[in-house]
């Protein structure tokens, strides 16, 4: 197998989901690097000997040296702090954006080609702090947030009208925190707009939950989630690789599209080969506009804490 895909933190509960996604669907070879080494070694090692078992010829190695990563297609960075009970994403901005800056200048030195996907929060910062940090193109970054995000209200809306989640579709657009803006004019079930199918104090209650959906996992859990980011990362380096033309609701950086220039921000993009290959401008009510203009000013305050 020709294509490579790094997962940066790949130790760590969401780095190893991704590369264990990567590898069940025979996407690439996947590189594991972390600081913690050994660990990175094992759990490659562990993914590797499910390949038979899969019927996968995915190959997988782990370490900490990122010259095993060299000439990598995707490169998938879940480094960073975990978030524990209590705190926000914002509260990782700092920490984070440190290991940003040692990340990139790796990433780059070693893979000066390919598409970075970022996942670490706080998320729209992180890959704006990329972004600057690695020079490259707008369409070669990408955050991982809009493509989770969703699939939590999917699950929610699927809940609350015991339907197959299969025939749910949602859109979330805006920062991946708080000031998310899940858009039920736009989400449907088989076709049918969900304010057709559920009264408005419950959809009220679904964009609650959608962009508590983090925070609830970390008090169940006492960590952050790490399946569904997981899943969705690995979502998006199937689509950047099998160049599908999906179109998926990521971070990438805003030249005056939806009215907001110069930061990241989830919309709706069309996936392919070349990264993010077009953002899809969709309609918006003027409450919807103004929920999004305010997490974009939501995420421009932290872009400006760590000055990118």
């Amino acid at each position: 197998m020709n294509r490579k895909v790094t997962v940066v933190g790949g130790a760590g509960n969401v780095g190893a989901t991704v590369a264990r996604a990567i590898a069940t669907k025979e996407l690439a070879d996947v590189v594991i690097v972390d600081i913690a080494d050994t660990k990175a070694a094992g759990i490659a090692l562990d993914i590797y000997q499910a390949c038979p078992i899969d019927g996968s010829d995915t190959r997988v190695m782990g370490g900490s040296d990122y010259a095993a990563t060299a000439n990598s297609d995707v490169v998938v960075v879940t480094s960073g702090m975990p978030r524990k009970p209590g705190m926000s994403r914002d509260d990782l901005l700092n920490v984070n954006y440190k290991i940003m800056q040692a990340v990139t200048e790796q990433v780059v030195k070693y893979s000066p080609n390919c598409i970075i996907v970022p996942v670490a929060n706080p998320l729209d910062a992180m890959c704006q702090a990329v972004f600057r940090l690695s020079k490259f193109p707008r369409e070669r970054v990408i955050g991982m947030a809009g493509v989770l995000d969703s699939a939590r209200m999917r699950a929610f809306i699927a809940m609350e009208l015991n339907v197959s989640i299969k025939s749910v579709h949602a859109f979330v657009l805006g920062g991946h925190g708080d000031t998310m803006v899940p858009l039920p004019r736009y989400s449907t079930v088989a076709g049918i707009p969900i304010t057709e199918l559920i009264p408005a104090d419950r959809i009220k209650a679904i964009c609650e939950r959608t962009a508590n959906g983090g925070a609830e996992i970390t008090k169940l859990v006492g960590t952050s989630a790490w399946y569904a980011p997981g899943a969705a990362a690995a979502a998006m380096v199937e689509a950047i690789l099998k160049d599908t033309k999906a179109i998926m609701p990521c971070s990438v950086y805003l030249t005056g599209e939806y009215g907001v220039k110069d930061q990241f921000l989830g919309v709706p993009v069309k996936l392919g080969k070349n990264g993010m290959e077009q953002i899809i401008e969709i309609k918006l009510s003027a409450e919807e506009n103004a929920a999004l203009q305010k997490s974009a000013a939501a995420v421009k305050e932290l872009t400006a804490v760590i000055g990118v």
